[in-house]
């Protein structure tokens, strides 16, 4: 990943910053690092995750993949690849004039991640983005893997995450949103 000079301490420090370049960065131990841009399939995957949610919340509520959300650790933040948003928080990001969600903010209601082919891939979603979003307090989140062909929902019970798997023709399960209706294979579609 390539890195850039600028050190910068904070999450402020992050979203103020701005050489004009473009993509996305995470921010760790003080450095930006570039983010690769998602797969086109993933990034379909997320649609049709996006156009779901339309169908019984908020358009405004669901954001696919550039919202920034600050987090506890290293990196400083991460990008989901889609985010379900709390009623409160397009007013407060309108207000702070970014789409990011701050640690001063309450958790959104739900994080997805797609993984990307890849041991390595595989190691982000499933250990440490999950271990940060625990630690976030982010009530749900999914991790959808196309090549095992499962849907991984984690929820919080009691201060941790909770496991559940959905394969194949399973509808995927949400105690945050008890209306939602597509099944594994449904989700994987690209």
């Amino acid at each position: 990943m390539a890195q850039t000079k600028p050190k910068l301490q904070t999450f402020a420090d992050f979203l103020a910053y701005d050489d004009g370049s473009e993509g996305y960065y995470e921010l760790t131990n003080g450095e930006l690092r570039k983010v690769p841009p998602e797969s086109y399939d993933n990034l379909r995957r997320a649609l049709t995750l996006y156009e779901a949610f339309k169908t019984f919340i908020s358009a405004e509520q669901v954001c696919p993949q550039g919202l920034a959300l600050e987090m506890p650790g290293q990196p400083r933040n991460r990008y989901p690849g889609l985010t379900v948003l709390r009623p409160e928080h397009p007013a407060q990001m309108r207000e702070l004039g970014q789409a990011a969600i701050t640690l001063e903010m309450a958790p959104p209601l739900l994080v997805v991640e797609v993984v990307s082919p890849g041991a390595e891939n595989a190691r982000r979603d499933y250990l440490e983005k999950r271990n940060q979003y625990e630690w976030r307090g982010i009530p749900e989140s999914w991790i959808l893997d196309p090549q095992q062909r499962r849907v991984t929902a984690l929820a919080m019970v009691e201060g941790a995450y909770q496991e559940t798997w959905f394969e194949g023709e399973a509808w995927v399960v949400s105690p945050t949103f008890p209306t939602w209706g597509l099944t594994v294979d449904q989700m994987l579609v690209s």
